[in-house]
């Protein structure tokens, strides 16, 4: 299955630095207009995560046998998803090098080679994609993410909408998350004799990395977009720049995984 991962990996990373390309030839949104990469960086990773999660998502519903043989279970289809995201992660990593700092991006890069190394293995293998599938649910909370992350850019905050996607992350993150970075680890120590030794550590790594930087990232929005909101909900003005110096000064870039934390 190498090849074929191989091949679906490439075509997925000129795709998606085409997308970057060709954003770039597109105007942002004015409020947007003096972040124009992030705006576009994070509408990239959006693309992804809508594609990845909810492939996901249906993937384990149609054929739940991934998540009851994560090793071995797998329909072919599923590793074209897995092999779409590594494409994804690597053609992000580009582009984050080519727009920022290494003292800028260095969280998220971390975190990007982490997953490539995890879901690389799976490719490579051929073995593990139905974990790997597993691993994806977490877009499904990057989609809240990214989508909370452009209200900010668009100065949407305070509203509703950006009231309804704090909240929506929050939740998504326990759900879709949380929840599986806790299976997975389950799994992987109750099942540690069945994988190589290097692979326990590279799995534990993995698991171990994205869920600090979640468990991280949840608590900087619980205490920007609820906590610190909550004392100033009589001054709509000062509410705003209170949240958007807070969510300005987070180390990443943009609020993705999974692994996916951005993303």
């Amino acid at each position: 299955m190498a090849p074929s991962g191989l091949l679906v990996t490439g075509a997925s990373f000129a795709a998606f630095r085409g997308m970057h390309w060709g954003l770039q030839l597109l105007p942002a949104p004015g409020s947007a207009a003096p972040d124009r990469w992030k705006w576009r960086n994070i509408c990239v990773s959006l693309v992804h995560s809508l594609l990845t999660g909810s492939g996901a998502l249906l993937g384990l519903l149609l054929y739940p046998q991934m998540a009851a043989d994560p090793i071995h279970g797998h329909p072919p289809w599923a590793l074209v998803l897995v092999a779409v995201s590594v494409g994804y992660f690597l053609a992000d990593g580009v582009d984050m090098l080519q727009n920022q700092t290494l003292g800028q991006a260095w969280e998220l890069l971390c975190h990007h080679l982490v997953v490539v190394s995890c879901l690389g293995t799976a490719i490579l293998s051929g073995h593990y994609v139905g974990f790997s599938v597993v691993s994806l649910l977490l877009e499904l909370n990057s989609v809240c993410l990214h989508l909370r992350k452009l209200l900010l850019l668009s100065h949407q905050a305070p509203s509703v909408a950006f009231s309804v996607a704090s909240w929506a992350t929050l939740a998504t993150l326990v759900l879709f998350r949380l929840a599986p970075l806790g299976w997975m680890s389950l799994w992987l120590i109750q099942h540690h004799h069945q994988v190589p030794p290097a692979l326990v550590v590279l799995g534990g790594t993995g698991l171990a990395t994205v869920g600090a930087l979640s468990i991280s990232q949840g608590v900087r929005i619980l205490i920007s977009d609820v906590l610190r909101s909550r004392p100033h909900s009589s001054n709509p003005g000062h509410r705003e720049a209170r949240v958007t110096r807070t969510c300005d000064g987070e180390p990443a870039t943009k609020d993705d995984s999974p692994l996916g934390l951005k993303d």
